[in-house]
């Protein structure tokens, strides 16, 4: 008979009364008691999990976000490429998430939704948070936070300093080109389309090896928000295959609201410009 490892021959710790443990480093105890279905069907459990699991990543994709806009403004772009590398990868991982959801079927869906009452995955500040930080500044997605000042004063502080887009403009600015008016007078707002802001663009892409960490950035920027629209397109693809074209519980469109996102682009300059080339 096989004599069963024992890991403390080893040297491993075992013993926990009085030292920090797994459980204890990473408060598993509240974060395994946060889900609380509120039906019988069997399908919620998958449901809760898997936006609760999103929202952790989204905690960290806005940490990750902010922390590289500092790094451009600071003009340490090493740092920033590693930090936007990362955001991409965790939107690769959020997308994988959606095949996971989709094997909910409409019947088992229809059985849990009376639960969700009005409550929407377009309410998620964290989403918007990103949105915000990437530079789709649409001051009408705060009024569903109003009810929450603490979520709004978080929202309302990202969107007084400069987005991701921003910064690297304001990049470009300091290394000579002619960038034109921005910023814009009020970084809150949206801003629109910058024929110089493109046109610098194309330059940085037209002469790679003489550009090339303004160059590399671009890339990481396109390369983060290819990520997010996949996940965009997936997000419409599950929802449609689960409810079709109902309205979402939130009372937008559903599909329809969610193809209507798909059209917004959060660096429009860098997608643009590759016409140009």
């Amino acid at each position: 008979m096989t004599k069963q490892y024992d890991p403390s021959a080893e040297g491993a710790e075992m013993s926990f009364a009085r030292k920090m443990s797994y459980g204890d480093y990473l408060h598993l105890d509240r974060i395994l008691g946060a889900q609380e279905p509120l039906s019988d069907a069997h399908d919620e459990l998958l449901f809760i999990i898997q936006h609760q699991t999103s929202e952790l990543w989204m905690m960290l994709a806005i940490h990750e976000m902010r922390s590289a806009a500092k790094a451009v403004r600071e003009d340490r772009l090493q740092p920033a490429f590693k930090m936007l590398t990362r955001v991409a990868r965790i939107f690769d991982q959020l997308n994988s998430a959606w095949d996971v959801l989709r094997t909910m079927t409409p019947s088992e869906y229809n059985i849990m939704r009376p639960s969700l009452g009005q409550s929407s995955g377009f309410q998620s500040w964290q989403y918007r948070a990103i949105e915000y930080l990437a530079g789709n500044r649409n001051l009408a997605m705060l009024k569903p936070h109003e009810h929450r000042p603490e979520i709004s004063a978080q929202l309302e502080v990202i969107l007084s300093e400069n987005s991701i887009y921003d910064e690297a403009i304001a990049l470009l600015k300091r290394n000579g080109f002619d960038v034109g008016d921005e910023p814009r007078a009020d970084i809150r707002q949206a801003r629109t389309n910058n024929p110089k802001v493109q046109e610098a663009w194309r330059q940085v892409y037209g002469d790679p090896q003489r550009y090339w960490p303004l160059y590399e950035l671009a890339e990481k920027l396109v390369d983060f928000e290819d990520y997010f629209r996949r996940w965009r397109f997936n997000h419409v693809t599950t929802v449609e295959r689960i409810i079709g074209f109902k309205r979402g519980t939130g009372g937008t469109g559903g599909v329809s609201y969610l193809r209507r996102m798909l059209d917004v682009e959060l660096f429009p300059e860098l997608w643009h410009v590759r016409t140009d080339l």
